[in-house]
């Protein structure tokens, strides 16, 4: 990637072995500003660029881990039963966090 002025054939490798490598951000700070111009303005780069992806996706899709969402379901659950047992085990007992009582004594105010 260190050769400047590429053509969009060699920007289009560049990206596909980043997309495969998985480094896009170490692909796209290596274009020179006349690189990214060419980019946005070349539909071919982005149909092109499509099409890698896809063949990306097909290619890695049996390495591809997919999350499962049943054991973050169960956490969840066991963490709200556990608030639960402790919402009905614990005293329901008043807060204080130390304030005076509710009466203020007024200062005498002097008249301007």
């Amino acid at each position: 990637m260190a050769d400047m002025n590429r053509k969009i054939q060699e920007l289009l490798s560049d990206y596909a072995g980043a997309l495969r490598d998985g480094c896009l951000p170490v692909f796209l700070q290596s274009l020179s500003r006349q690189e990214g111009r060419e980019l946005t303005s070349s539909r071919e780069f982005w149909e092109a660029a499509e099409v890698v992806r896809v063949l990306n996706g097909i290619g890695f899709a049996d390495k591809a881990a997919v999350a499962e969402a049943g054991l973050f379901a169960s956490r969840v659950d066991a963490n709200i039963a556990s608030r639960l047992k402790k919402a009905k085990s614990s005293p329901q007992t008043r807060r204080t966090n130390g304030a005076r009582s509710t009466t203020k004594t007024r200062k005498a105010e002097k008249p301007i």
